[in-house]
């Protein structure tokens, strides 16, 4: 009961200071660190180059994704990074070539003051958008 009190409480200040969760790609943008604003709109880029014509930008977890049958990837920006959010499994599929970035169990951190590797993103999310559809046909 107290919890549920909490999270009212907290919904209501931050609803009240207009700081509730984005809701579109340009809110999410808009609040993004004007620095990493072009590598977010690059990752954006090629990210949309390879995902299905059918899937649907979306805000998920408070950032934006693009969703077919489920979220594909995830992607966000950050003061000093852009993360993508591909799933631990295809990380794994990329560990040689992601050797020199930041990466954790489902996320891979670009640093924003060097050139985004656009052709590696685009073959992640392509192996991403073929799990998915592996999946699909199970």
């Amino acid at each position: 009961m107290a919890r549920t009190k909490k999270v009212k409480r907290w919904k209501r200040r931050s609803a009240a200071k207009g700081k509730g969760a984005p809701k579109s790609y340009v809110e999410y943008r808009a609040s993004v660190p004007e620095s990493a604003r072009g590598a977010l709109n690059e990752m954006r880029a090629a990210i949309r180059s390879v995902v299905p014509p059918e899937a649907a930008e979306v805000v998920s977890y408070g950032i934006p994704a693009f969703k077919g049958t489920g979220v594909l990837v995830w992607f966000a920006a950050f003061s000093n990074h852009c993360s993508l959010f591909p799933t631990a499994s295809v990380i794994q599929q990329f560990k040689k070539e992601l050797k020199g970035f930041s990466i954790s169990k489902g996320t891979i951190h670009f640093p924003i003051d060097k050139p985004l590797p656009s052709a590696l993103i685009k073959r992640i999310v392509k192996a991403r958008v073929a799990q998915m559809g592996n999946q699909k046909r199970r």
